[in-house]
């Protein structure tokens, strides 16, 4: 299951409201650059589930709190910890501007600067580290880590590792390339992502940082040490995030043709497609009365 691109869809910047679900448009959040990553296999998933559900039970269901619960699923199935979350969530009815899908954290942002982005989204630095442990699953592309490699000069990185991404890096002319982000296990959920910033095999400059920086090197130490102490945290901040600018009520609605499309759009098209057909069944009309 693509954990990473779930955990992505489930805590985009306008919360947790499935607005990066959308699609279509000239202003859907998959086409800004911190979205480009976006699997579709993972956005396929989230609409089967939606299909089946909306199929056995009706359209009870927010493609917001499929993605909630899926994201929690996939991180248990890759082992590790379950945690309870609240649902009743509802889907938004637009993407986010680019404004504001600027404002998510990139991988080049140094420690403080991730500290004050995540404190804009009223997350904390124990939030921060422990966030920041999804990414013992998942991979990055070559464009994402390019500053911390030739010519660039950055001896917060192991030698041999720079060297390696070098030679792999230099092999993509397309942008297709990608590193995983976790070099001892990259497939489990675990705390090893920890273990790589200590060996300075952190992929992303806001990976390394975490480890060498006074304000986070404490408790990323502490989780490296202690798997059972990250996954406790973990749990609280995602519980944490997943309740960020939440819609309820009438802020929001339930997806109903599919979660790529609010339904404002769908009953729009529904609307052309039976005005297309009334004007042809009338033309048909008009040609048989001649």
């Amino acid at each position: 299951m693509p954990l990473p691109v779930l955990i992505t869809t489930a805590n985009n910047v306008q919360g947790c409201d499935a607005s990066v679900l959308l699609s279509g448009g000239s202003k859907s959040e998959q086409l800004e650059v911190p979205n480009q990553t976006l699997r579709p296999e993972a956005l396929k998933l989230i609409d089967d589930i939606r299909a089946a559900l909306h199929s056995a039970c009706g359209p009870k269901v927010s493609c917001a709190d499929i993605t909630t619960l899926a994201t929690r699923d996939a991180v248990v199935a890759s082992g590790g910890p379950y945690f309870d979350v609240p649902l009743g969530r509802r889907d938004g009815l637009a993407p986010a501007s680019s404004d504001l899908v600027g404002t998510l954290p990139a991988p080049f942002f140094d420690v403080p600067t991730l500290i004050e982005a995540f404190k804009n989204r009223s997350l904390d630095t124990a939030d921060l580290v422990a966030l920041s442990g999804a990414h013992t699953v998942g991979r990055g592309h070559c464009a994402s880590f390019s500053d911390r490699l030739p010519p660039n000069v950055d001896d917060t990185i192991d030698p041999a590792f720079r060297e390696k991404l070098t030679a792999k890096c230099a092999k993509d002319p397309n942008g297709t390339v990608t590193q995983v982000l976790d070099v001892r296990t990259p497939s489990a959920f675990d705390n090893k992502y920890y273990f790589d910033l200590i060996a300075k095999q952190g992929l992303f400059k806001s990976d390394q940082g975490l480890i060498d920086h006074p304000a986070t090197k404490r408790m990323a130490t502490r989780f490296s040490l202690n798997q059972g102490a990250f996954f406790d945290q973990f749990a609280r901040s995602m519980v944490k995030m997943s309740q960020m600018d939440v819609l309820t009520g009438n802020k929001g609605e339930i997806r109903r043709l599919n979660c790529a499309v609010p339904n404002a759009r769908a009953s729009a098209s529904s609307s052309a497609a039976g005005l297309l057909l009334h004007t042809a069944e009338q033309d048909e009309g008009l040609a048989a009365d001649a």
